[in-house]
């Protein structure tokens, strides 16, 4: 089992910047993919930003340019920064990690950005 505790999230105007973290603790031997999703009320969740073991990344184009996901592999964290947030940007937050075959997630993360 993988256990993910996020971090970083809250409340910020628009323009503003925040970092959102998840670290990865238990049985952990191969970690392949972390990413972040978000869930905007009404919505359904989306993929915001994902990385690989090997450094390479991918954006939701909404996102691209402003937020940047990066991991850190000694310590099995991931993290999100978040700039120049828009109100549509606003959701829960959760980090994803694949330890194949498996997928796990956080508990999730408020961001909220106000207008």
């Amino acid at each position: 089992q993988v256990q993910l505790v996020e971090s970083g999230g809250g409340l910020v105007q628009a323009g503003g910047s925040l970092r959102l973290s998840c670290a990865a603790s238990g049985s952990i031997f191969s970690i392949t993919f972390m990413g972040w999703h978000r869930q905007a009320p009404g919505k359904q969740r989306e993929l915001v930003a994902a990385i690989t073991s090997g450094g390479s990344t991918n954006y939701a184009d909404s996102v691209k340019g402003r937020f940047t996901i990066s991991r850190d592999n000694a310590k099995n964290t991931v993290y999100l920064q978040m700039n120049s947030l828009k109100p549509e940007d606003t959701g829960v937050y959760y980090c994803t990690v694949i330890q194949s075959p498996y997928p796990y997630w956080g508990q999730g993360t408020q961001v909220t950005v106000s207008s």
